[in-house]
C-alpha cells in the first residue's frame, strides 16, 4: 500500500536530528532513556497536566507513519513500548499506562516520524479530556523523569 506523504519538502525530522546529535530545547541527549537496534525511547518534551513524564518510542529509521512500517521495525518498536510501559509503572508508581499512536493529519499526527506515546496514568487524571492543556516542558523538568525511567529500564533484563 502506498500512502500519501505529509511531511513537507525539506522536512528536518526532530527525531532524526536527535539521533544525529542535533539538539534544541525540545530534543536533548538527556531525554533518551533507552535504545535498541531498531527503536529509541525518550521522555516527551510535551506533557499533559496530570501525566508528567510521558515517553515516546520511535523507530531508529525514519518512517513517516504506520502504514508502510517494516514488520521487523514495528516489532522492535512494540517491544520497547512494552519495556517502557513496565518500567514506567514502577519508576513513577502510577496507577496504569495508556499508549497511543497517530497517523496523518486527520489522525492528529504532528511529527512526520512514527512515534508511540506512553503515558503514565493516575486515577481521575482525565488524560483524554485535556489535550488543549498539554504544554511544552523545559529540559530541567524532563531530566528528573528521564533519570528515573532510564534507571528502571537499566535494572530490567533485556527482553528475549
Amino acid at each position: 500500500m502506498t500512502t500519501p506523504r505529509h511531511e513537507p519538502a525539506g522536512y528536518d525530522c526532530p527525531f532524526c536530528l536527535l539521533q544525529r546529535g542535533v539538539y534544541d530545547e525540545y530534543n536533548q541527549p538527556t531525554d533518551i532513556v533507552a535504545t535498541t537496534e531498531l527503536a529509541l525511547a525518550r521522555i516527551s518534551p510535551k506533557w499533559w497536566p496530570a501525566n508528567p513524564g510521558g515517553a515516546l518510542v520511535i523507530p531508529r529509521e525514519h518512517h513517516e507513519n504506520l502504514y508502510e512500517l517494516p514488520r521487523a521495525v514495528g516489532h522492535g518498536v512494540w517491544d520497547l513500548v512494552q519495556e517502557v510501559a513496565v518500567a514506567m509503572r514502577t519508576a513513577y508508581a502510577c496507577d496504569g499506562i495508556s499508549i497511543r499512536q497517530h497517523n496523518e493529519p486527520a489522525g492528529d499526527q504532528d511529527v512526520w516520524h512514527l512515534h508511540v506515546h506512553v503515558f503514565p496514568r493516575h486515577h481521575g487524571d482525565r488524560l483524554y479530556e485535556q489535550n488543549r492543556e498539554a504544554r511544552w516542558i523545559a529540559v530541567g523538568e524532563r531530566t528528573r523523569y528521564a533519570g528515573a525511567l532510564a534507571s528502571e529500564l537499566d535494572r530490567r533484563p533485556a527482553s528475549s
